[in-house]
């Protein structure tokens, strides 16, 4: 597990590497991800793409892994589909020349 970002504080940074990304419309995207800090949990917030000025504002509704069923939070290393809703979703890209990573912290507790 991680530490928290500040003593005392319960919350914790969290990232997730975009592989393949959907838009699904304005606010709603599904993106094929792997965990590289975490366990990120359902509700987590996303407010910057890693190596990016561009603002974000994203929201994980849903994880989809194990071969599509819904889980609360997703451990490191391991892959899932996710829903992100929010501001931003169209900064989103899928890995081509490089990986994206976005970077934001849980939901408390």
């Amino acid at each position: 597990m991680n530490e928290p970002l500040n003593p005392g504080s319960q919350v914790v940074e969290v990232e997730l590497q975009i592989d393949q990304v959907t838009i699904v419309n304005r606010a709603e995207a599904t993106a094929t991800v792997r965990c590289i800090l975490g366990p990120v949990r359902c509700g987590a917030h996303f407010d910057r793409i890693r190596d990016s000025a561009e603002a974000i504002d994203l929201e994980l509704t849903q994880i989809l892994a194990y071969g599509r069923r819904s889980v609360d939070e997703l451990d490191p290393v391991y892959t899932a589909l996710v829903t992100l809703r929010g501001t931003g979703v169209q900064l989103l890209t899928s890995a081509i020349s490089h990986w994206q990573v976005i970077r934001g912290t849980n939901p408390s507790p």
